[in-house]
């Protein structure tokens, strides 16, 4: 516990704030206290003994490519670019701290079937740019499968193969034209389709179920 000369308890928020929180307090004193030593010789060699101590205290650093040069952009970020030793690597620049990360686009284009999903609508965006023949009619049939377990998912009910393929020919904007005669495997009528979650409860119904089957029985 920090206090000062009238013992009044220190808080954080009452502290100097920390360039870097991972590495704590202790690290950034010691960078502080590194900035004061003025024979060069001694800074340098003390400036890579706590590159050795940011080492250990962040292991995950490892996992970055050129981890040693993060280590010594944290050292002249916690010194606050304030720290002349004699580096392997060139000090970053300040202005680089606050450089925004590129936005992710995000795809605007609205759903049309959203009980199909946008990967099915690329799908089919993709199956429509394949030239007629064997390969884009294995495609469809492929597409239309998992089109119906979809279908299956949110609709309890039968779906026949005609409505699967009028979807696909809607969503396409009809630039795919489903080949005559084209036949999907048939579905097992016990077949289970559900939503995120319900194989539990189901588990649980089917549980209770065999209890009170056995509590008859004796």
């Amino acid at each position: 516990m920090e206090t000062n000369d009238t013992c009044k308890l220190l808080y954080n928020t009452e502290r100097v704030t920390l360039h870097i929180p991972e590495y704590g307090r202790n690290v950034q004193k010691m960078v502080a206290y590194l900035k004061t030593i003025e024979d060069r010789e001694k800074r340098n060699e003390q400036a890579r003994a706590i590159i050795k101590v940011m080492e250990i205290l962040n292991p995950a650093v490892h996992l970055q490519e050129n981890y040693e040069q993060k280590l010594w952009d944290h050292l002249y970020i916690i010194a606050d670019f304030e720290l002349d030793v004699d580096s392997p690597y060139p000090m970053p620049e300040r202005e680089s701290l606050n450089t925004r990360p590129e936005p992710v686009p995000i795809e605007k284009k609205p759903i049309k079937a959203s009980h199909y999903g946008r990967n099915i609508e690329n799908m089919i965006d993709l199956v429509a740019q394949k030239e007629d023949g064997e390969q884009k009619t294995s495609m469809i049939r492929t597409l239309a499968v998992y089109m119906r377990q979809q279908y299956l998912i949110w609709n309890k009910d039968t779906v026949s193969d005609e409505t699967i393929f009028q979807d696909i020919e809607k969503l396409s904007e009809y630039r795919i034209k489903v080949p005559e005669g084209l036949q999907l495997s048939k579905v097992q009528h016990e077949a289970g389709f559900n939503r995120s979650g319900q194989n539990r409860f189901k588990g649980q119904n089917q549980k209770r179920n065999n209890q009170k089957m056995r509590k008859q029985h004796k």
